[in-house]
């Protein structure tokens, strides 16, 4: 329990500031991995790559979409509405993909992974992606 409700807010900024990273750290992962997906078209294991590549991609916005839905979000309703909006485009795009994939396809998957990402970094350095 805390005594410091200075201690408190700062303990909680902390652990929010680092979950913050953490997710823009995987965003900018599935994108890079989308990205190996799109140079490599065509290449041995290629399809079997990008399935992979798209589930995982699915699967963490799954996961982002799940904390986005808690009645205790810290984040604000309306930019909660705007990123569920974008889940949903990147549900609809992955399946598309999924079904008939092309290279160019994963552009807005690639974009969104990593414009939302360097939303969510809070460090910000020049090659805060290329990790």
């Amino acid at each position: 329990m805390w005594h410091d409700p200075r201690s408190a807010y700062e303990s909680a900024t902390k652990a929010t500031a680092s979950s913050r990273d953490l997710e823009a750290d995987a965003l900018f992962r599935a994108a890079r991995r989308l990205e190996a997906c799109q140079r490599e078209w065509g290449a041995a294991g290629s399809a079997e790559r990008l399935d992979a590549a798209l589930k995982h991609n699915q699967s963490l916005w799954t996961f982002l979409q799940a904390e986005l839905l808690e009645p205790s979000s810290p984040v604000p309703a309306d930019l909660r509405t705007q990123l569920l909006a974008i889940s949903r485009f990147v549900d609809r795009r992955t399946f598309e993909m999924m079904g008939a994939p092309w290279a160019d396809g994963l552009a807005p998957l690639i974009a969104v992974n990593r414009q939302i990402a360097a939303g969510l970094a809070t460090s910000q350095a020049p090659d805060h992606d290329k990790r």
